[in-house]
């Protein structure tokens, strides 16, 4: 079970270094970011010889980074439950055991997501009432304040997993958002109650009786306005969101570029389009997110994640060390189960 950090010691993250797009140069770099900036100890897992060429790269003479080999890679394309079992070494399987024996607080990766919660569901098992792990978080900055779960993890839902959805959105809303009592709303196709596919229908009345701040359903013009502060939805729905989110911010930033090619100053141009960008694709702001529901802290940032995402997802992971999150969202998914099941 996952205790709050001791303050008094230093927060030690285990990070998935051959993890992503960019792995291992900027997940190693972002890595001693980290280490730089957040007085954390970073353990850097990954084949030796390949991770100690890029951390060669940098000057860390008196920062607390270290090594773990790991001699097997999961590849993106790998089908995660069998690349598990086949590859016991792996980078992001060797972090999580460092989870696991106490070694690490906690560990970050970039790679694939589907390993991470096998990983995960594998070494570290999940909390009470959890049958699989989820992920969410806010990933627009025109709404910073709203968050979605689930963001991929679980594409087949039950209406009761949208309840503990609610209750994880909530706890981070909480606990790094600083709001007190987030309001709930049901991802839909309409705002009437009765509205929507099985799922949604069974989830309803569930979340009337969560004893959390359930406003009713919403619809995905309600995301970018901020109508609720969490927003659940299946993986399915919630993964499809994300990514469609992610296209259009870099194209209507490009189309942009294109139209206005000539009629403004560049200098001028470039900034318009880059916070445009900004606001609108969750790759510019998201760094990463934990796999709620995990007994343990495994944090997963975007695959394409470079040095600044990842050293973000790295301070996230800390921030959740120090809260003590884990326990927080025992005790909420705790409270939940028993008024739905009253």
């Amino acid at each position: 079970m996952q205790e709050p950090s001791d303050k008094s010691q230093m927060v030690t993250i285990a990070v998935d270094a051959m993890g992503g797009d960019y792995a291992p140069e900027e997940v190693v770099k972002g890595a001693i970011q980290a280490a730089r900036e957040l007085e954390i100890e970073i353990v850097l897992v990954g084949p030796e010889t390949e991770v100690s060429r890029e951390v060669n790269k940098y000057d860390t003479s008196g920062l607390p980074v270290r090594l773990v080999d790991a001699s097997e890679v999961i590849k993106d394309g790998e089908q995660p439950v069998i690349a598990v079992m086949r590859k016991p070494n792996s980078s992001v399987a060797i972090a999580t055991k460092l989870v696991q024996s106490g070694e690490a607080d906690a560990m970050v990766s970039a790679g694939s997501t589907g390993a991470c919660m096998v990983c995960a569901m594998q070494y570290l098992g999940s909390l009470p009432g959890i049958d699989r792990p989820m992920a969410g978080g806010p990933f627009l900055q025109l709404s910073p304040e709203t968050s979605v779960f689930d963001m991929g993890v679980n594409v087949y839902c039950q209406p009761h997993d949208l309840v503990n959805f609610a209750v994880a959105g909530c706890v981070f809303a909480r606990s790094f958002l600083g709001i007190e009592n987030p309001t709930v709303g049901l991802l839909n196709v309409g705002s009437e109650e009765g509205k929507g596919n099985q799922l949604a229908k069974e989830a309803y009345p569930l979340l009337q009786k969560s004893g959390l701040n359930f406003i009713g359903n919403v619809e995905g013009m309600d995301i970018p306005k901020g109508r609720a502060n969490v927003i659940v939805c299946d993986g399915f729905v919630g993964n499809i969101l994300l990514k469609f989110c992610e296209g259009l911010g870099k194209t209507v930033s490009d189309w942009l570029t294109q139209e206005l090619k000539g009629s403004i100053p560049d200098a001028r141009l470039e900034q318009v389009t880059n916070k445009l960008w900004r606001l609108m694709s969750p790759g510019a702001v998201l760094g990463g997110a934990p796999l709620w529901g995990v007994d343990g802290l495994v944090t997963v940032a975007h695959g394409s994640s470079q040095a600044t995402q990842i050293a973000y997802t790295i301070k996230e992971a800390k921030a959740c060390v120090e809260n003590g999150f884990i326990d927080l969202l025992r005790g909420e998914l705790e409270r939940a189960q028993a008024l739905i099941s009253a």
